[in-house]
């Protein structure tokens, strides 16, 4: 993802969310709605979120340190699971909790046009919001399906605002349905359901960012593309002859480590072999950017050790998984 884009969707999002949350305040204010509590709390929430994302962004920035030696690109994973957190406890759980005070104590929406009129402003600020987050996801989101670019997309910034953003917009509407219903039926049960709704919506999301940035926290491999690149430049037939087994790792979204094994020729010397290594790593630098941490070991390929079976380790000179991560 490129800093640029996120940053832009994070800001639009941001600024957006902040007007929302003192307008729906303000409405709250008047009206006494548990959906506009709910969702003003959602919306200071999300401004928090994006403020988070925008820090993780400077924060991985860092030069690498003697301490950690591979920089500090996971800080944005770790500031996007912190959004997760955020979503579920102050958006979500606060939800559910005011929905289940309001059926349990009901009051009448006093001043309806105060948060019928503040829901619809927030739709349409919203939606601008929403747009912009789709307009920056599609640079590079490619063919792929929207839950592919979220399930798979190295960067979380964008995943995290286009679900954001989604889960504001339904749970705008959610909320205009319940404070209509309870000034139609004049039962404000219903503006309790509608926040309830919203606070499951919320953490249901919540759920889905965290167990996404969970699998980025843990680490996760190279794409197939990026995987298939690097195989080939691996090789060039003179002195590689093939990848035996290779790994990679996302240091972050713009940074790869790639530690491969690689066959060599049994007659070549120390030097044939260095100049090969060095030439294979310019090579996989030019074909992935962003593989800056290469590590490479050569070796004689073996038959018979490739007979023992896949396990790399057990076989330090049979294929392993070439393409394993």
């Amino acid at each position: 993802m490129s800093a640029s884009g996120g940053t832009k969707a994070i800001v639009a999002a941001l600024v957006a969310n902040l007007a929302i949350a003192a307008a729906k305040f303000v409405a709250f204010a008047f009206s006494g709605s548990s959906s506009m509590l709910a969702e003003s709390v959602h919306s200071l929430a999300d401004s928090g979120n994006q403020a988070l994302l925008l820090v993780g962004g400077k924060k991985a920035k860092r030069e690498a340190t003697p301490q950690h030696p591979f920089g500090y690109g996971r800080e944005r994973y770790i500031y996007a699971f912190l959004v997760s957190i955020v979503l579920f406890s102050v958006g979500g759980m606060f939800a559910i909790y005011e929905g289940y005070e309001k059926l349990k104590h009901p009051h009448d929406i006093e001043h309806w046009y105060w948060p019928v009129g503040v829901l619809i402003f927030a739709i349409i600020a919203e939606s601008f919001s929403f747009r912009t987050a789709i307009k920056e996801s599609n640079v590079l989101r490619g063919r792929k399906s929207w839950t592919e670019f979220v399930r798979h997309a190295k960067a979380p910034e964008l995943p995290v605002v286009l679900l954001e953003d989604l889960g504001a917009l339904v749970g705008l509407i959610l909320a205009l349905l319940g404070v209509s219903l309870a000034l139609i039926t004049g039962d404000s049960v219903w503006d309790g359901i509608g926040t309830i709704c919203i606070g499951v919506l919320l953490v249901l999301i919540a759920l889905v960012l965290a167990a996404e940035t969970k699998s980025l926290l843990l680490g996760e491999a190279a794409g197939l593309e990026e995987t298939q690149k690097i195989e080939t430049a691996l090789v060039d037939g003179d002195t590689v002859t093939r990848v035996i087994h290779m790994r990679t790792l996302h240091l972050g979204p713009e940074e790869l480590l790639v530690a491969a094994k690689i066959a060599v020729q049994h007659e070549d010397t120390a030097a044939d072999i260095a100049h090969a290594i060095d030439a294979a790593e310019s090579r996989i630098r030019e074909a992935v950017p962003i593989a800056r941490v290469i590590y490479l070991e050569p070796d004689i390929y073996s038959e018979t050790e490739a007979a023992k079976g896949p396990d790399a380790e057990a076989a330090p000179g049979g294929p392993g998984s070439a393409s394993g991560h």
